[in-house]
């Protein structure tokens, strides 16, 4: 039987411990005992923990053998900021997809009143993305950064960044990663070129776009523009599509 995964609140040596409402939903909602095993996420490993104490607003746990865990490209989605429910659907299904890092960003077609009420949001979106990480078992939960302006993503690091646009006519993502991945240098050890990307930047548009003037930014920072295909999304539909093939692309 699969082990649920926790991701630990604190570490420390061969302990570990769950706090607050994390501890709560544990002891109260799945009515954990002393002795029970789950999985352990301290940060830079998965190990096997058992339940050594607990309280409503502590859980500690003794940790064991260190349970072997798989690698992934790093993704980390620029979101621009729209309507919050669809918003925190997007959160929610990207970490589950894999996503490692989500900047949201104030656009140009971005609502004023969303984006003055972002700030006050994040601590709710980092709750949603360490709930989906725990759920789909990652070995950590995202980062949600503060929101942005555009201009100060522009410039992040990444072996690949790419913005979606339906305007410029671009082509599909799956053939710009592929061009991306032949271009990066290889090593004798990644023979297979989709090795030699280990992280992607994916940007995506409020609800009706990016501004041509925003565009224009994305060009002379040196993105790649690329299409999801003729149809048009919903910003969520198209941060989790997006999401979806890059992580399936390895």
């Amino acid at each position: 039987m699969t082990r649920r995964r926790w991701i630990a609140d604190e570490v420390s040596d061969n302990r570990a411990a769950l706090i607050g409402d994390h501890a709560d939903h544990l002891v109260r909602i799945l009515r954990a005992r002393v002795g029970q095993e789950f999985d352990i996420a301290t940060g830079s490993a998965v190990r096997r923990g058992r339940i050594a104490s607990l309280t409503g607003k502590r859980v500690e746990f003794e940790l064991g053998e260190e349970i072997p865990t798989g690698s992934s490209i790093e993704i980390t989605l620029v979101l621009s900021i729209f309507k919050f429910d669809r918003l925190e659907w997007a959160i929610e299904k990207c970490t589950e997809l894999g996503v490692s890092r989500i900047l949201p960003v104030i656009a140009g077609r971005t609502d004023t009143r969303l984006a003055a009420a972002s700030a006050k949001r994040r601590d709710r979106w980092q709750r949603i993305a360490r709930q989906a990480a725990e759920q789909s078992r990652r070995t950590s939960s995202p980062e949600i950064a503060q929101p942005a302006k555009l201009s100060d993503v522009l410039n992040l690091e990444s072996s690949a960044r790419i913005v979606l646009s339906e305007n410029q006519e671009p082509a599909p993502i799956r053939d710009v990663l592929l061009n991306a991945a032949n271009q990066a240098p290889a090593s004798a050890a990644k023979k297979d070129p989709r090795q030699s990307i280990d992280s992607i930047a994916l940007a995506l548009g409020p609800e009706g776009g990016w501004t041509e003037g925003e565009l224009q930014l994305f060009l002379r920072a040196g993105w790649i523009f690329a299409s999801l295909g003729t149809a048009i999304l919903r910003a969520e539909t198209a941060a989790i599509a997006a999401t979806a093939i890059v992580a399936a692309y390895r």
